[in-house]
C-alpha cells in the first residue's frame, strides 16, 4: 500500500513511471472538479499534461491517516509556476487501494485558482 511519502515523492519528482507503478491498471483519478481519469494510461497522460503547466511541485505533509484500504493526506502544496513564482495552497488527497495494494481510486481536493492567477 503506497503511503503519503512514497506517493508525493513520485509526484514531486514528476516521475510518471514511479507514479504509474502505484496505480492499478483500472485506477481512477479525480483532480478537483475535473472529469475523472479512468485507467492507468489515462491517469498518467493527465499527470504528464499537468506537469507541463508548472515548473515544480512540493508537498509538505501535515497529517496522514490510514484506515483499512483508505489513506487521507492533508498537505500544503507549493507549485512553482512557469514564471518562477511559488504559490502554496492547502490540499487533501484521499486514495483507496485494491487487493493488490495498488491505488484504485484517488481523489484530490484543492483550489488551484491561485496557482494560475495572473
Amino acid at each position: 500500500m503506497p503511503d503519503a511519502q512514497t506517493t508525493f515523492r513520485a509526484v514531486d519528482a514528476q516521475d510518471v513511471e514511479a507514479l504509474a507503478a502505484l496505480f492499478a491498471e483500472d485506477g481512477r483519478l479525480v483532480f478537483g472538479n475535473q472529469e475523472p481519469l479512468v485507467g492507468r494510461a489515462a491517469v498518467m497522460a493527465g499527470n504528464v499534461a499537468f506537469f507541463q503547466l508548472v515548473l515544480g511541485i512540493r508537498h509538505r505533509l501535515r497529517n496522514e491517516w490510514t484506515v483499512g484500504a483508505e489513506t487521507i493526506a492533508e498537505t500544503d502544496v507549493t507549485y512553482t509556476r512557469l514564471d518562477g513564482k511559488d504559490v502554496t495552497v492547502p490540499a487533501v488527497s484521499i486514495w483507496r487501494v485494491d487487493g493488490d495494494g495498488l491505488i484504485a481510486d484517488y481523489r484530490i481536493f484543492v483550489d488551484q485558482a491561485p496557482v494560475f492567477a495572473p
